[in-house]
């Protein structure tokens, strides 16, 4: 009886500690987090938007500072998770994280969206209408709007259609043209698992086929997962950075962790042909506010080649193009220091 219960008390500590790992992480973070400064804003707050509450988080350590509004990618992964990281960012801007419908904290309090709601020109509705409320609620007359992944969907309509609201439209892990650029990563991938002799992930590439427009989302997400693996600046970082992130973020339970990740999935299989037909180019390459392009150097996510290009066919009245070494995707969030530099030599 001794020993049972002896491998029973083994048992359930081995069971907890996950918790209490995760408990000690949330509590370190809380504090790492605080803002106490009279001048200071740190909100996490519904707002109506399109007549769906719609979850904002608003951190910075001076209001006087410009305003930041970051629009996240997946296309359902809210990049709240990663403010641990840009926590230097909050002392030079106020930093502005939204969720999306069908996404973390907004999925959470309303549930799934009506397909009818879930689609891209929806999205860019609603998100002039955050920036339109930023501005009033702190009291700005321009914001800067960065957009990351496939964020860029979301963005750069809302940067061309009401240049009025924006000081200046900033650029990360830039698609330019989803067929191209799932093309082109399939083939350096299957050249990267050659040279590694990894033949299993050669047969694995190859089957999908050599044009994306048959691929189906596991497909894509075969793609994404070998690309990521073979990555040679940061491999797997979305495992490596964001998803413990995630388990720890100092406001969020458990059921926030869920909806964070109920949402991922869910959006991204039900956008998938919308967001494989898009094209950037087709939204034209003129700018009414500076434009300004932070990519990693070696990005095998959004290519780096193809954004460049494009950034080169961009007419601006400012422009400019930083390529962070040491980074692939997630630049903003894996070389945050280096980021941080260029958005504000650009935007400052």
């Amino acid at each position: 009886m001794l020993v049972a219960a002896s491998v029973a008390t083994v048992a359930a500590a081995t069971a907890a500690a996950p918790l209490v790992y995760r408990s000690v992480r949330k509590q370190r973070g809380a504090v790492e987090a605080r803002i106490d400064g009279a001048n200071g804003v740190a909100e996490g707050r519904y707002v109506t938007i399109g007549g769906v509450d719609q979850w904002l988080q608003i951190r910075g350590e001076d209001r006087a500072n410009p305003v930041l509004l970051v629009v996240h990618g997946g296309p359902g992964s809210p990049y709240s998770v990663f403010t641990p990281v840009l926590r230097e960012w909050e002392r030079h801007f106020t930093v502005v994280h939204w969720d999306r419908r069908g996404c973390g904290r907004t999925l959470r309090r309303n549930g799934w969206p009506p397909a009818g709601e879930l689609t891209f020109e929806r999205m860019v509705d609603d998100g002039i209408e955050v920036a339109e409320w930023l501005r009033r609620h702190l009291g700005k007359e321009q914001i800067v709007l960065m957009a990351g992944s496939m964020g860029t969907i979301v963005g750069l309509p809302m940067a061309q259609r009401r240049p009025d609201l924006f000081s200046a439209y900033v650029g990360t892990d830039f698609y330019v043209n989803m067929v191209a650029n799932e093309r082109q990563g399939r083939l350096d991938t299957i050249a990267r698992l050659s040279a590694a002799g990894n033949k299993r992930g050669v047969a694995a590439l190859e089957a999908l086929g050599k044009d994306p427009r048959t691929w189906s989302v596991a497909d894509w997400g075969r793609r994404m997962q070998w690309s990521m693996g073979t990555d040679p600046t940061t491999p797997n970082a979305v495992f490596k950075l964001l998803f413990p992130l995630l388990l720890t973020k100092p406001d969020y339970t458990l059921r926030d962790v869920a909806a964070w990740l109920k949402g991922f999935g869910k959006v991204r299989d039900a956008m998938f042909d919308q967001f494989m037909a898009f094209d950037a180019r087709a939204l034209g390459t003129r700018f009414e506010i500076p434009f300004h392009l932070f990519q990693g150097a070696r990005d095998v996510v959004t290519l780096t080649e193809p954004a460049v290009d494009y950034f080169a066919a961009v007419e601006a009245p400012a422009k400019s193009l930083v390529l962070i070494e040491d980074a692939s995707h997630f630049a903003a969030f894996t070389q945050p220091g280096r980021f941080l530099a260029a958005l504000r030599g650009a935007t400052v």
